[in-house]
């Protein structure tokens, strides 16, 4: 097992610059690729990851001090404090058993494939701690083990049949062909659902309204570059940053707005061979069976209705965890909510007002939730000290945890709480009206009328 683990840990030191496209390159060797249009392929993923994580790098700590400065000026003072993703991340993998669910993420997935149920290869080994995280969780509530491992393998399947739901609306949003996510944050769509069903129903909702359409309407406010300035300044100004700290926070945003379309583009030029020749392998190999290749969300990020979704939620998400009663997180790792931003993307086609109205309804459950999670990730860190200087008493979490009805519900439901149970077969009712409701659109970005 130690074994076992340090190749791992040897494999995740890489980094996900290498070791997906490590991937990749073996997926199109095995497709028929030759191996320098492979290594070419493969080397520009790793370019494309790199260049946004840098740009995701430098948008965050734009806007992270901004949030902690605004927080601080409202006089907030809340016992969780918010680690992020990365926190979560580290405290997750310390677990002895996190490194159990590659085989459990292959497994399922190699199963699904064989059976025909469904079209999605995951090669984004790199988040498999999310699955860890959703084990630990059921076993810290329920006490059981299997229950833990059984509902992670239950959050494989759904992140499969997520890709599937969503491959033709990342296509159409992205360009990329035969390309999808599997990243557990697609999930919020089943959370927005019925809100975004509702505003089916209100013609107000139903005009396009995502930053394509804006051009026609706002002009040079609707370019990146202009709307990302603006965003920054005004979030600048209301962290009191004052003229100069304001104006540079806005060109640092804009700066990061104008790049992400940019680098987007690297996706599509290193996935589209790869999706042409897994696609000439399939009709050759299994009768013209189609395949998706699942990637990490940030072939997303060049959507800026993303960013513009997520920043503008920043003070929000800072409201409610001010007025919100029993509420312990203070969100500021975590400070922006791209679980929201990305599921609205896919669940409206970039519909800008629907996707803010969306994240205003949505955002107090995320704070509950994380103040859900305090004692859970608290008693994993200091159980195996996975975060240094950690002081007791002090309670640690993850603002904008993803997924967090399906971790709560299900870690519950095994503690034979009926309400959770309840909540369970709702989440699971939704997850179907999901599947139904993306199959019956039939050109994602025509779905609203221009007018």
């Amino acid at each position: 097992m130690q074994i076992f683990q340090d190749i791992i840990n040897y494999i995740l030191g890489l980094g996900s610059a290498i070791f997906v496209p490590l991937i990749i390159l073996l997926l199109g060797l095995l497709a028929g690729m030759k191996l320098k249009k492979a290594f070419v392929s493969a080397l520009t993923l790793g370019i494309a990851f790199t260049g946004m994580s840098m740009v995701i790098g430098f948008m965050s700590n734009a806007v992270s001090p901004a949030s902690e400065a605004l927080a601080k000026h409202t006089g907030i003072n809340l016992p969780a404090l918010d680690l992020g993703w990365t926190g979560a991340a580290s405290i997750t993998w310390s677990w002895s058993y996190a490194f159990v669910f590659f085989a459990v993420t292959i497994g399922v997935n190699f199963l699904l494939l064989v059976l025909n149920l469904t079209k999605t290869l995951n090669v984004d080994m790199w988040n498999v701690w999310g699955k860890a995280l959703t084990a630990y969780l059921v076993y810290y509530v329920s006490g059981s083990l299997i229950a833990g491992f059984a509902t992670a393998s239950i959050q494989v399947v759904l992140e499969l049949k997520l890709g599937d739901m969503f491959q033709k609306h990342i296509q159409d949003l992205t360009g990329i062909p035969l390309v999808t996510v599997t990243h557990f944050m697609t999930s919020s769509a089943v959370l927005l659902l019925p809100f975004n069903m509702l505003m089916d129903k209100i013609p107000f909702f139903n005009k396009r309204s995502d930053t394509i359409a804006l051009k026609a309407k706002l002009g040079i406010f609707s370019e990146n570059s202009v709307m990302g300035f603006i965003i920054g300044l005004a979030l600048g100004l209301a962290a009191a940053y004052g003229i100069s700290g304001s104006l540079n926070l806005a060109v640092q945003v804009a700066t990061a707005m104008a790049l992400f379309p940019m680098i987007s583009k690297m996706f599509m030029q290193s996935l589209s061979p790869l999706a042409d020749a897994m696609s000439e392998f399939m009709k050759r190999k299994f009768k013209n069976r189609e395949v998706y290749i699942g990637l990490d969300w940030p072939i997303l990020a060049g959507r800026s209705e993303i960013w513009v979704t997520a920043i503008l939620l920043v003070p929000v998400f800072i409201g409610y965890a001010i007025i919100l009663p029993g509420n312990e997180c203070l969100p500021l790792a975590g400070i922006i909510n791209y679980a929201i931003a990305v599921g609205g993307l896919l669940l409206t086609g970039g519909n800008l007002v629907r996707m803010l109205v969306l994240g205003i309804v949505s955002m107090p459950i995320y704070l509950y939730a994380a103040t859900y999670l305090a004692p859970v990730l608290t008693g994993l860190a200091e159980k195996t000290g996975a975060v240094e200087g950690f002081k007791a008493g002090q309670k640690i979490t993850w603002a904008s945890i993803e997924g967090p009805e399906f971790r709560i519900f299900f870690a519950e439901a095994f503690k034979l709480n009926p309400l959770a149970i309840v909540g369970v077969v709702i989440f699971l009712g939704l997850f179907v009206a999901l599947n139904r409701y993306m199959k019956q659109i039939d050109v994602p970005s025509k779905r609203y009328e221009e007018k």
